[in-house]
């Protein structure tokens, strides 16, 4: 006996399968988020000339880390001491930066709240992902 399968059926197995598939593999791309959970972080879609801006939750007493990745043309990305400038990415715009501030390495600006800044200076949107990590919440 031969068995056939309507296309329709088909289909519909092929569809279940990717929605599957596809609700597994945001699963494991937020798995990794889970590990830093003591980090605070924002990632959303930045529109032309829109900025957004993250602040630790807890004061850096005596190390801070700020990271950023974007899509596409990429951001500019700046970290802020007390509302000054500590560091600033040159001009026009990278896909990712980090920037790290330690007692340990003679870095640290000294203590105080941080905040890490994404612009989009470009033509179209970008996605952006920004943390910021103080003292004993650094992942290294």
């Amino acid at each position: 006996m031969i068995r056939t399968i309507d296309r329709k059926v088909l289909a519909r197995h092929t569809a279940r399968t990717t929605l599957a598939a596809a609700v597994a593999g945001l699963a494991l791309a937020a798995a990794p988020q889970a590990a830093l959970a003591s980090a605070d972080g924002w990632g959303g879609t930045l529109r032309p000339g829109q900025q957004q801006c993250l602040t630790a939750r807890d004061t850096a007493n005596y190390q801070v880390r700020a990271d950023g990745q974007a899509t596409g043309s990429g951001a500019r990305f700046k970290v802020l001491r007390n509302g000054g400038l500590v560091y600033g990415t040159p001009s026009g715009t990278i896909s990712g930066f980090a920037y790290e501030g330690r007692t340990s390495y003679g870095t640290f600006a000294g203590p105080g709240s941080y905040t890490v800044c994404a612009t989009n200076n470009n033509a179209t949107n970008t996605l952006v992902n920004i943390h910021v990590f103080t003292d004993a919440h650094l992942p290294y």
